[in-house]
């Protein structure tokens, strides 16, 4: 889309800002520098900002922030871009992008953690797993930490951990009016209410301190059973889900066997003692054994080198459609929707997973954070993925009918961090009892509406 004069105007003036004060390598309008800024996840998002400014402390930050706003620029915030919608764009405007404040330091004495605002799950559990610490993070090692705790942040240590956003303990955050504001549970303490799920629709944060856990190992690896065996594997996982503990997360989904027909997939994590989750007869082995599987990988290992192997599952460039439904548990006709979708997965690349929602999670009241789903549940991630040159129409339409099929037996709204903005049916329900507070919060330190990470409804 063609912009006004005024726009062009204010994008030029904008662009002589940042390069009188910063050097020409961090501001960009072209070439590699750009073209690597709005690289993200999604190949899909066509989304194009007109400068990409490479933060390399807070005081860029609030440049960046300050000059968006005085020449009237819409903003956005990437950090390392696995918005499957590509909120961390600004079509036309100004994108922040914090990948290089990517600094760890560990206090292995508190059991905390300073991470940087553009610090990936790896980071942080390269420099916690020195310690024999580990945090509380998603499946996925590339993803941000700070976009995955905003938003909630579920993972295979639910259990034993909480979300990730549970673990949030302070954060330095860059307001809209370019003001640095330190919040924890003394200062600012309803900024970092809202920042424990509220996403990141306050302000950028450019550091935050989160609570680290004594895991040296877990014990993890992956069974595929024969997409024959779904249903009745799927109901004897619902009866151990059921009497679960909390070192033990369960993760199931359908997802392409290696000749290509769908199968099931049981992920189990175990963070509690690593002779227990070894032991043949114990809670994690006894996965392998609810039918005849084609594959059963499971041994101890570090959590950090556990979550760093999954990445090559979900390199960039994709095209990827996301749709997500909570539902209560693996219950019949929950079932009943996986058998259907999972035994037809659009393209090879394709998957239906079921994130567990279960133990230390759901022992928060719901009014202590901005998340507010803390029944026991499980977390429908349905990814219709393809090749850039291939069509996507089916892979839409694939993803859009699953979610339709689940919406019936799901609680209303879903999970913040992978609804897109066309989601309207289950935005509103996103915060619960929470929005209005929400609101308050975000009326307070974003009037103006700068930052739109995640589904927030003003009205």
């Amino acid at each position: 889309m063609p912009h006004s004069p005024d726009h062009a105007r204010s994008l030029a003036e904008a662009h002589r800002a940042l390069r009188t004060s910063l050097p020409a390598g961090q501001v960009h309008v072209s070439g590699p520098g750009y073209a690597d800024g709005v690289a993200l996840w999604n190949g899909a998002v066509r989304h194009r900002p007109a400068i990409v400014l490479t933060c390399t402390s807070t005081d860029d930050v609030v440049l960046g922030i300050r000059t968006a706003r005085e020449f009237g620029l819409p903003l956005s915030v990437r950090g390392r871009g696995h918005d499957h919608a590509g909120r961390a764009l600004a079509d036309g405007g100004l994108t922040l992008d914090l990948r290089p404040v990517n600094d760890v330091r560990v206090d292995p004495a508190a059991r905390t953690a300073e991470v940087g605002g553009g610090a990936s799950a790896n980071d942080l559990l390269a420099a916690a797993g020195e310690h024999g610490l580990v945090a509380a993070t998603g499946t996925i090692g590339t993803v941000g930490v700070a976009g995955l705790t905003l938003g909630g942040g579920y993972g295979p240590l639910a259990g034993r951990a909480g979300l990730a956003a549970d673990n949030l303990l302070a954060a330095e955050v860059v307001t809209a009016d370019g003001t640095v504001v330190r919040t924890d549970a003394r200062r600012e303490p309803d900024l970092l209410w809202a920042l424990r799920g509220g996403g990141g629709n306050f302000g950028v944060v450019t550091s935050m301190t989160v609570r680290l856990h004594a895991v040296p190992a877990v014990v993890t690896g992956l069974v595929l059973y024969p997409w024959q065996q779904a249903r009745s594997v799927l109901e004897r996982v619902h009866a151990i889900q059921q009497d679960s503990t909390d070192d033990l997360t369960i993760q199931v989904g359908a997802i392409a066997a290696p000749d290509g027909s769908p199968a099931l997939l049981v992920l189990p994590t175990w963070a509690g003692d690593v002779a227990t989750g070894e032991a043949p007869s114990g809670p994690v082995r006894t996965l392998a054994r609810l039918g005849g599987p084609l594959l059963a990988e499971l041994a101890a290992a570090p959590y950090a080198a556990t979550i760093a192997t999954r990445d090559a599952m979900f390199p960039d460039g994709r095209h990827v459609t996301l749709r997500t439904r909570s539902v209560p548990a693996l219950l019949e006709d929950v079932v009943d929707v996986i058998e259907r979708f999972g035994g037809r997965l659009p393209t090879p690349l394709s998957g239906l997973t079921l994130h567990h929602f279960h133990g230390a999670a759901t022992r928060i009241s719901p009014a202590d954070t901005a998340f507010a789903l803390r029944e026991p549940h499980l977390m429908a991630e349905i990814i219709g993925i393809h090749q850039p040159e291939e069509s996507g129409e089916h892979v839409r339409s694939w993803a859009d009918a699953a979610s339709a099929a689940l919406a019936e037996h799901a609680f209303p709204g879903g999970y913040a961090n992978l609804l897109g903005p066309d989601a309207i049916d289950q935005i509103p329900h996103v915060h619960g009892d929470n929005l209005p507070r929400l609101r308050r919060i975000k009326a307070a330190v974003d009037p103006d509406g700068v930052f739109s990470a995640t589904p927030l409804p003003m009205a």
